[in-house]
């Protein structure tokens, strides 16, 4: 079976959730982990983040307390956040950027709570990963044109958030939408059947104005 094609940023606690729960009772549904810069995605799309606006921001982080509780995935917030997720990537990529990998990077800020903001921060899990050296690891140019290279090629398959993953070439955004991306793995002409034949054809009645 090929990987699925998995877009996820480490500032996101939806794509630690849902790798979390994947893992654990899906582990017959094997990943490709793509890393993408978040905020460039959003900037691309006009797009602004759910912590970036006043309510939404404290309800989300409320909903994903309480999803990984429903779940049973522990979650312990970091010292800060929003946060500058570069530096975590950038390991990941410089760890090789395999699941065990981005699950190590995903655990050590939102199991553990810990800052995944600088090199001193992500020093003792990069020691986990085998690099002595996180700041001159994370600052080698292949890294980060790795990272950039992911995120470009994100946008360009028309990813506009994460988690997303990509089954039988069709995205599926969001932690909620987990099922629903397993349902079409699992019965790949789901899509094509019945009212969901017909919902690309749909016209827009209004637009509002921007």
């Amino acid at each position: 079976m090929a990987p699925l094609p998995w877009y996820f940023d480490v500032i996101s606690p939806f794509s630690y959730l849902q790798l979390e729960w994947l893992l654990q009772h899906r582990p017959d549904v094997p990943l490709e982990p793509r890393p993408v810069v978040l905020g460039a995605v959003l900037s691309h799309h006009g797009q602004l983040g759910p912590a970036e606006i006043r309510g939404k921001r404290e309800f989300t982080y409320r909903y994903v307390l309480w999803r990984g509780q429903e779940l049973g995935v522990p979650v312990r917030f970091p010292p800060r956040h929003p946060f500058n997720p570069l530096a975590a990537l950038r390991l990941i990529v410089a760890a090789g950027g395999g699941v065990a990998a981005v699950q190590r990077v995903f655990r050590h800020i939102w199991a553990h709570g810990h800052g995944g903001e600088t090199a001193a921060e992500l020093a003792g899990v990069g020691a986990e990963l085998g690099i002595a050296d996180v700041a001159a690891a994370i600052t080698q140019p292949s890294v980060k044109e790795g990272l950039k290279a992911s995120t470009e090629a994100a946008i360009a398959a028309g990813v506009f958030g994460v988690p997303t993953l990509i089954v039988h070439g069709e995205p599926f955004f969001g932690q909620d939408a987990t099922a629903f991306a397993l349902a079409v793995h699992d019965r790949p002409a789901l899509l094509q059947e019945g009212e969901y034949a017909r919902l690309a054809a749909i016209p827009v009645g209004v637009r509002r104005e921007r």
